[in-house]
């Protein structure tokens, strides 16, 4: 116990006084940060004003697409309701042409060339071609042409606001009176909220996303950057002898446990530093939150941090003892990362589907991950994030999780056993299963 120990001491102290680890562990938070706002301040500022022409074979169709009192031939474009919905992102400017009682395709064919060469002096970016039987037809074709084939967020608003305008022609000419139009089409905005078997009403819609990737990130991140460390540990040990002197004073099972318990214990350390500097952080913005109508106390609840804490340690523990299985059974980084990239893959099935776990948390596929060893910790960590489990799920969850912990750790320490001493090319399954029965 006292040999695990002392490699347990060095373990942890070696990696925590190193300058990189104090220096990443409070720079990780703020380069997460930036790695989220700038791409979408990048692309905040890449969406750029469009120009799309509008020809309106029905010629009623104006105020929608902002109708401008000027000749075709120059068709200056104005601030319609369309802009006003796509401000502030991605602005879009139209230039009306009432093509009414003349061919709406004949009549585009000029912004179709102008489109198609981009040289004029207000280059045209899409033209929408509406044809004159919109209204009345409800099969009726509208074209929309552009340069870009994924131009999706162009293409919807332009449908939801002729979409909106057909509705509010078509109810007018059933006889609905005008002024009530827009109060009957007017958009209802619905609030989320999550009941609890108390009875306590959460709310949070969109957060509850936000903050299940938040937790999702930090069960992985420290896991994926200690658990290389521990591996490219034991491949060093290997290479440099140092041990086979290690292993004449101790047995390789206290060697083992003693690196996977000191990093697990450097990646609490480290996880604990950023949820301090989140809380922090939070705690900042709470009086704001709180004057908005949203109770941040949801998520910080005593049992929100109680559960991470347990499925981190299960979770880490898991994933250690393979990163400890590649460095015990071979030579070099390289066949270590080789042989366990399918193994990875695998455990990050959770991570995968963790928008249809947030959004669908007592679905049969969050339930039967939930319960498979290698998946529980993210998995049923985002089910009690979000939802209310039955109890049962949550012990049995666990129970199976130790247990396989259990039997992984009495294998990883018959593979290092064999392992640690064998030098040469890479075992293949067959052969690490070999070792497992005769170690």
């Amino acid at each position: 116990m006292n040999k695990m120990l002392a490699v347990f001491k060095r373990e942890y102290l070696q990696t925590v006084r190193k300058k990189m680890f104090i220096i990443m562990t409070f720079l990780m938070p703020g380069l997460m940060a930036l790695l989220i706002m700038v791409p979408a301040t990048f692309v905040r500022r890449g969406l750029k004003e469009k120009t799309v022409v509008v020809i309106d074979g029905t010629g009623r169709l104006g105020t929608a697409f902002g109708e401008v009192a000027a000749p075709a031939s120059r068709l200056p474009g104005s601030l319609s309701k369309l802009e006003e919905q796509s401000a502030p992102t991605n602005r879009i400017r139209t230039r009306y042409v009432d093509a009414a009682g003349v061919d709406p395709d004949k009549t585009a064919e000029r912004y179709l060339r102008e489109l198609r060469s981009g040289t004029s002096t207000d280059p045209v970016d899409g033209v929408l071609v509406i044809p004159g039987s919109v209204v009345d037809a409800t099969d009726a074709k509208v074209k929309f042409y552009s340069r870009s084939a994924t131009d999706i967020i162009t293409q919807e608003r332009l449908g939801r606001t002729l979409t909106r305008e057909l509705q509010a022609q078509r109810m007018t000419q059933f006889g609905i009176d005008a002024a009530r139009v827009d109060q009957i089409l007017s958009d209802i905005d619905i609030d989320a909220v999550q009941v609890s078997k108390s009875g306590e009403e959460k709310r949070g819609g969109e957060m509850n996303l936000f903050v299940g990737f938040v937790f999702g990130a930090l069960l992985i991140m420290p896991v994926f950057l200690h658990g290389v460390e521990i591996m490219r540990g034991i491949i060093q040990e290997k290479n440099d002898r140092v041990v086979e002197v290690l292993v004449s004073s101790m047995t390789p099972t206290q060697l083992l446990s003693g690196k996977i318990l000191g990093l697990a214990a450097v990646g609490l350390t480290q996880t604990g530093v950023w949820l301090a500097m989140g809380a922090i952080a939070g705690s900042l913005s709470l009086v704001t939150a709180t004057m908005a109508g949203f109770n941040v106390t949801q998520f910080l609840r005593p049992a929100v941090f109680i559960y991470f804490l347990t499925f981190f340690i299960l979770g880490y523990l898991m994933l250690v003892c393979v990163y400890a299985v590649g460095g015990a059974a071979c030579n070099t980084e390289r066949d270590a990362q080789q042989l366990l990239a399918p193994i990875i893959m695998v455990m990050m099935l959770p991570w995968f589907l963790m928008m249809a776990i947030l959004t669908n948390p007592d679905s049969t596929m969050a339930i039967v991950l939930s319960m498979v060893p290698l998946f529980a910790p993210m998995a049923m960590f985002a089910r009690v994030l979000v939802s209310e489990p039955p109890l049962w799920q949550i012990l049995l969850s666990i129970v199976l999780t130790i247990g396989t912990i259990y039997v992984f750790l009495l294998a990883t320490a018959k593979i290092f056993r064999v392992g640690i001493l064998t030098y040469g090319k890479r075992p293949t399954i067959p052969e690490l299963w070999r070792w497992i029965r005769v170690a």
